[in-house]
């Protein structure tokens, strides 16, 4: 076990991304990208179990201590996917493996289905595709994002009067995490303001896509990847009833016990995960 770690800031020109080096400088690359309004604290538990490889952990634009957009910019899918090419140029890294979980796994498949010629592995934890809509839905979404975008302005953030707090309330979110999950996920996450702590996360991260793709567009991506990929699926996660669309996938799959973080929640949940991707990577 590799247990050192590294702070690391990358300029990509148009935002800034902070995040965490994991392993051997000679390890095999990987880009490591976190959920929904976590942070590359997401991966503390697990980098320091895989082997031989060599993890940029990222704080994905908008979390933790990377940048947020600038003003009348958005956080799309493929936004997200040109920071992560951005950052690999950064690390002299032409091709690169990938480590996702949730909206991470999400923006990999996405990245590994355009880009096939780029990405070497595909290492997924409980996400695979985006939420998806018909054609007929179109014009009601994008009224109800536009909307949305405009109440923003007269909204303000959540202050917790205390750290402990802070903590307490990312336990019960909307997706429940451990304590140790949820403490990881503050030392990056929160900031204090007047009045107590607030999260950094950008506001405009809880605002509806205007737009979703079709399952057949979703698909299209799965369908280019031409790297090995194996997809971690939590017994008690988000993806385990979905199993027409499991049934779908090309990838090698693993149902492990646990809830959508099984990889951050515990010591014991980290180590499963980590034995299916060492065995994965295939690195002794």
């Amino acid at each position: 076990m590799n247990t050192q770690m590294e702070e690391v800031r990358l300029s990509l020109g148009h935002v800034e991304l902070a995040g965490h080096l994991f392993g051997p400088a000679d390890g095999v690359p990987v880009i490591a990208l976190h959920g929904w309004l976590d942070n590359a604290n997401s991966f503390a538990l697990l980098a320091p179990k895989l082997r031989g490889l060599r993890i940029l952990a990222l704080d994905l634009a908008g979390h933790g201590h990377s940048g947020h957009r600038p003003a009348g910019a958005g956080y799309a899918l493929w936004d997200y996917a040109h920071d992560v090419l951005r950052a690999a140029e950064q690390m002299g890294w032409e091709r690169f493996a990938l480590l996702g979980h949730s909206l991470g796994a999400i923006v990999s498949v996405v990245l590994a289905g355009s880009l096939p010629e780029r990405i070497t592995r595909l290492a997924l934890i409980d996400g695979v595709i985006p939420p998806t809509s018909g054609p007929q839905d179109a014009a009601e979404r994008m009224g109800m994002a536009l909307q949305a975008q405009l109440r923003l302005d007269s909204k303000r953030k959540a202050v917790h009067p205390t750290l402990e707090q802070a903590i307490q309330a990312r336990m019960k979110g909307l997706v429940a995490v451990s304590r140790e999950a949820a403490e990881l996920l503050a030392q990056r996450g929160l900031m204090p303001v007047p009045g107590g702590y607030t999260w950094r996360s950008d506001s405009r991260l809880t605002l509806p896509s205007p737009t979703r793709l079709s399952e057949a567009q979703a698909l299209s991506f799965v369908q280019r990847v031409a790297c090995p990929a194996m997809l971690v699926v939590a017994a008690d996660g988000m993806l385990a009833r979905h199993t027409a669309l499991l049934e779908q996938l090309p990838f090698t799959r693993e149902v492990l016990p646990g809830g959508h973080h099984l990889h951050m929640n515990d010591e014991s949940g980290a180590t499963l995960v980590a034995d299916c991707f060492n065995r994965f990577f295939g690195i002794p």
